[in-house]
């Protein structure tokens, strides 16, 4: 039997444990226990599913919900009361081992105790264990910490306050930074544009600028809505949706600038069979009104919120522009979206030379994505334009007659079809292709 070690120990060993040292023994482990529970509850709290905050809400558990709806205050309270344990624990057992040995002689073994086993023992009992066992039994740690996690947020509520504030500031800080990245991301597309694969580039450019477009850049135009009179008979309005096959549609009075509501079209199905005089108007939803210059970021979010897919967009003086939808957002980040029942939709095509042929009411965002003209080309002209046909009145000034060609910069505009007031069809090229010829594009559907 090796006994080496034995004088060690009666040489580090002062052998004088008195009743302080017990009670600081006690002390310490319910320090421990304080620790655990602290960190379980962190954990047990963070990882509630909906299915358990709706058991807590309905069996009355109020103070663990008042916590829960509170994160940022609830996670500070945790996290400065751990540090407080955290720092007990550390002083008490450095007391308590300088009390009891004598590491002078030996500083490696004394730094190796006080440090390291330590260290060991506060992360294995006060930090492991409690959430693993707390990610397993969430409700149970929840139910019993709600009590003391309330009474340590109103204690420590002046500190709470103070690591919150620090932290949002941090957080803006951070959120400038993420602005700038985004700006290295759009130039490092534009690195790419060569190399990178043409759909992964456009949802990337899409999710880019996806924040800086109104929703008056992706709207329906008033002109190309299509809704149904308030006065209309039932049978007139089973044949409009049938004609166009709507989901939603805007239901007026008199004209477009007086909107009355939403017409669900899923609404209807369970009254197919009703007589003629059935006032189909009692099942009009209220409508979402939104400004021009609504970003889409936050439309999206509302709608996720308010639970809608379509806003009617009012200009500045309460006239409507025209209609988005949700489908119209998403495909601002994923390209257009096509289901079996979409006729193909066919918004421009190509003469044998090589030019655009677009349809007048074409949107400027969409004519921008499918010429890749960046979108200042025209900032200096295009004034409260949203169309193509809108582009060239702000160039020309005046409306356009039918062959006539309008020149910008680089940019070259044919003025294919007018109907009356109304421009139909452009052509477009840039300077230097082939001239603009006569009308040579295929008709557009």
């Amino acid at each position: 039997m090796d006994t080496d070690y034995i004088p060690l120990a009666g040489q580090i060993f002062t052998g004088a444990f008195t009743l302080i040292d017990l009670i600081f023994v006690i002390i310490l482990l319910l320090l421990l226990l304080c620790s655990a529970l602290i960190s379980g509850s962190e954990v047990a709290y963070f990882s509630l599913s909906p299915s358990q905050l709706k058991y807590l809400e309905d069996n009355g558990y109020e103070k663990a919900r008042n916590l829960q709806q509170k994160p940022n205050r609830l996670l500070a309270t945790i996290l400065i009361s751990n540090n407080f344990v955290n720092v007990a624990i550390v002083v008490l057992s450095t007391y308590l081992v300088n009390s009891l040995f004598d590491f002078s002689a030996y500083p490696t073994l004394g730094f190796i105790i006080q440090v390291i086993v330590v260290t060991f023992v506060i992360l294995l009992a006060g930090e492991i264990i409690p959430k693993l066992y707390a990610n397993r039994s969430q409700l149970n740690m929840v139910i019993f910490m709600a009590g003391p996690l309330t009474f340590l947020s109103h204690l420590f509520r002046p500190l709470s306050a103070l690591l919150i504030g620090s932290t949002s500031i941090i957080s803006k800080r951070m959120d400038k930074k993420d602005n700038l990245s985004i700006d290295q991301l759009s130039k490092a597309l534009e690195l790419t544009k060569d190399t990178a694969i043409n759909e992964e580039k456009d949802i990337l450019e899409g999710i880019v600028r996806f924040g800086n477009i109104d929703a008056v850049d992706i709207i329906r135009p008033r002109i190309n809505v299509i809704a149904i009179d308030g006065s209309s008979s039932y049978q007139q309005v089973k044949e409009i949706i049938t004609e166009h096959g709507y989901s939603r549609m805007p239901v007026y009075e008199e004209n477009l600038d007086n909107i009355t509501g939403i017409l669900y079209v899923k609404d209807l199905l369970q009254h197919l069979d009703e007589k003629e005089d059935f006032h189909w108007q009692t099942l009009i939803r209220p409508a979402y009104f939104v400004p021009e210059t609504k970003k889409i970021n936050d439309l999206l979010e509302e709608f996720q919120t308010k639970k809608v897919h379509l806003a009617i967009v009012v200009d500045e003086y309460g006239g409507t522009s025209g209609i988005v939808t949700m489908e119209d957002i998403i495909e601002e980040i994923v390209g257009d979206i096509n289901d079996e029942y979409d006729e193909q939709e066919i918004v421009y095509t190509r003469d044998k030379n090589g030019a655009y042929i677009f349809e007048a009411s074409t949107l400027l965002n969409d004519f921008y994505k499918i010429t890749d003209i960046e979108e200042d080309s025209f900032q200096e002209v295009e004034g409260d334009a949203d169309t193509l046909a809108g582009l060239i009145l702000e160039i020309k000034g005046e409306l356009p007659h039918k062959d006539e060609v309008i020149t910008y910069k680089e940019h070259q505009f044919k003025v294919l079809e007018v109907d009356n007031r109304r421009i139909k069809k452009i052509q477009y090229k840039k300077t230097g292709q082939v001239p603009l010829s006569p009308i040579t594009a295929p008709p557009i559907s």
